[in-house]
């Protein structure tokens, strides 16, 4: 590759077909191996107080900046020109939406993090991974939050899709083409290369149990558990009973 330094092909295209490996290895050892493990490992019965205002936030919050960011390096630029939207009408919404879905996360992620800090018996219920994730997740935000709060709306501005956008691409479909990341910001290749260490981490944190989680889940945050009760002996011909006993 020409114009293309050693550090940016380890960066820029060994490490995201590492983490790609990774997550996909990672998730199948990981439900071989670790099925009883595949939770988030519910802290709710120590406190919920906060669970129930800070997860919801985090969860809604995240799903709109992971669905901004695969709109914008998923589609490309020609694509929305042709449909004629101007790249000045698209940045206003992609911002909009972005500072949005980053406020409603980082405030739910801030909720958690308080309640796990401050709530002694969520805190010993923490784990080193649980740690080294959530500080990855936090590096990643943060970073998310100068490139398009620091960077693009109060900063020079930067149009990330003719260059990362068709990187991403380019790493896809397997045609990779780091070049194209040539004069993009610094703060951008950090965020990158950050995201991609998250990716590679991630099937081995609690975060796994969002791909259990039902369709409902949008809709309703928290699931009941309930468990099977015998009828008393003197109610003959009544099956089961059904009692709820908690939420997760």
């Amino acid at each position: 590759m020409n114009n293309v330094s050693m550090p940016d092909i380890l960066l820029f295209l060994v490490l995201p077909y590492l983490a790609m490996a990774t997550f996909v290895i990672g998730h199948i050892w990981r439900y071989r191996y670790d099925k009883f493990g595949w939770v988030s490992r519910s802290s709710e019965i120590y406190e919920k107080r906060w669970l129930e205002l800070g997860a919801p936030l985090f969860h809604y919050g995240a799903l709109m900046v992971i669905a901004g960011h695969m709109l914008g390096i998923i589609i490309p630029e020609s694509f929305t020109e042709a449909l004629g939207i101007s790249e000045a009408q698209y940045t206003l919404v992609a911002q909009v939406g972005g500072v949005t879905g980053l406020v409603i996360c980082l405030s739910g992620m801030v909720i958690l993090l308080l309640r796990r800090v401050l709530n002694g018996r969520v805190k010993r219920a923490t784990t080193r991974i649980d740690v080294a994730a959530m500080s990855m997740l936090w590096l990643m935000v943060i970073l998310g939050t100068l490139t398009t709060v620091g960077y693009n709306v109060l900063g020079p501005g930067y149009n990330y899709r003719p260059s990362v956008a068709v990187w991403w691409r380019s790493i896809m479909l397997f045609q990779p083409d780091v070049s194209a990341l040539n004069g993009v910001p610094e703060i951008y290749r950090i965020h990158i290369t950050v995201a991609w260490l998250f990716l590679a981490m991630y099937p081995f944190t609690r975060f796994v149990h969002s791909w259990s989680a039902p369709a409902t889940y949008l809709t309703r945050p928290y699931v009941v558990y309930r468990h099977r009760e015998p009828s008393p002996p003197h109610t003959p011909g009544v099956g089961k009973r059904w009692r709820t006993i908690g939420r997760d």
